[in-house]
């Protein structure tokens, strides 16, 4: 008897409406009515979905909820995931989000505001993962409220950034156009132990208008004044951090990250920047998974261009190609002046917004329409 086709859902999330898992079990549920054997692993690229990722592909591995602050300095808890050694990872390696603690979420619309928005919560995590005793520490950056270049990461690791009075600098971006000088003496010395790395999959540098404030600044709540105010403190940052650290972050790819993150990760945490689809997909065996597959599909909620461009997506047909797998893409919705490029990496495009009608439908029931759109396109998918 012939085994039935087996098809891999390799999805990152489709934001706003399912998480990576709940998008690819939706398309599992679809095939399986059609005859198909599935697999679903869940993925993220570095952002919003990382931990539960890792937790969910590394045998042993286990979830701990820690205390931090969120973007307002407020009280929560985020989860960071402790994973055994093996594969590959020397000693206890603890994975963190930053959108876990700063993300852009955390804030209600009507109080986004990165001048104060500070990623002292991301410090926290850190010093949960050293307590745990990590001796590697593996950061996602993405879908950052804030605009402080890490400055809140590394005061709450033991850090003083200084006013030209020798006061510390209230927590946020704005506060950083202040700065005087930094002191590392209270720094917690465990850092100087551990190996960070960074999981980013943009290249924008800190600053200018491809930089951090300018990019991003406006949907975390930045006004056009406040992207100028914004980019310049950054600049200030900059400079000082190259004085009194020796760090060069201004022209780094990645160090725009997560509103300027990036740049603090390099400089306070000596942190390799990769990129975090590629880690990602190494971590959970991505081609151990491809020799099983008769078809790999993937997507998240948009498809453009920049899909292709160091996003899960991309990397995931990137990889198929490499191994000779047939690779489809959905998209939420997809862009129509993007398709030419799109089809040119992938085997075949889906847009789920075009099947339901509507992107509105689409939103509002996006994984009975998954189901609905595996269910009715798998013979034409595995032809």
């Amino acid at each position: 008897m012939n085994k039935p086709p087996c098809v891999l859902l390799a999805c990152a999330s489709f934001k706003g409406t399912l998480t990576s898992l709940q998008a690819g079990r939706a398309l599992a549920r679809g095939l399986a009515r059609a005859g198909c054997a599935t697999d679903v692993v869940a993925l993220a690229d570095g952002g919003e979905g990382l931990v539960e990722a890792l937790a969910r592909a590394v045998p042993g591995a286990r979830l701990r909820s820690v205390r931090c602050r969120g973007p307002l300095g407020e009280a929560r808890r985020a989860r960071i995931a402790l994973l055994p050694p093996g594969s590959g990872r020397k000693g206890l390696t603890a994975a963190l989000e930053m959108a876990a603690s700063s993300g852009l979420p955390l804030v209600p619309d009507g109080r986004r505001d990165p001048k104060v928005t500070t990623t002292l919560g991301v410090g926290d995590q850190i010093r949960a993962a050293l307590d745990a005793g990590a001796k590697t520490i593996l950061l996602g950056l993405g879908g950052s409220a804030t605009n402080d270049g890490g400055a809140g990461m590394a005061q709450a690791l033991g850090a003083r950034l200084l006013d030209r009075h020798g006061h510390d600098l209230p927590p946020g971006g704005a506060a950083l156009a202040r700065l005087e000088r930094i002191d590392l003496r209270g720094i917690d010395p465990r850092l100087a132990r551990v190996r960070v790395v960074v999981a980013c999959d943009v290249r924008n540098p800190l600053c200018g208008r491809n930089g951090a404030s300018a990019l991003y600044g406006p949907q975390k709540g930045a006004t056009p004044a406040d992207v100028r105010l914004l980019d310049r403190a950054l600049k200030r940052y900059a400079r000082i951090l190259r004085r009194d650290l020796k760090r060069e972050v201004l022209h780094v790819p990645g160090s725009g990250a997560a509103g300027g993150l990036g740049a603090g990760c390099i400089a306070f945490l000596n942190a390799a920047l990769r990129p975090g689809s590629d880690l990602v997909l190494d971590a959970v065996g991505f081609e151990t998974l491809l020799r099983r597959a008769t078809l790999v599909v993937t997507g998240e909620g948009r498809l453009d261009r920049t899909s292709l461009m160091g996003k899960l997506p991309g990397a995931v047909a990137r990889r198929c190609r490499q191994a000779g797998v047939r690779c489809l893409a959905i998209g939420g919705c997809v862009d129509r002046t993007s398709v030419r490029a799109l089809s040119k990496q992938v085997d075949r495009l889906e847009d789920l917004s075009a099947f339901a009608g509507s992107t509105r439908a689409a939103c509002a029931r996006a994984a009975w329409w998954l189901e609905r759109l595996a269910r009715e396109r798998a013979a034409i998918w595995l032809r």
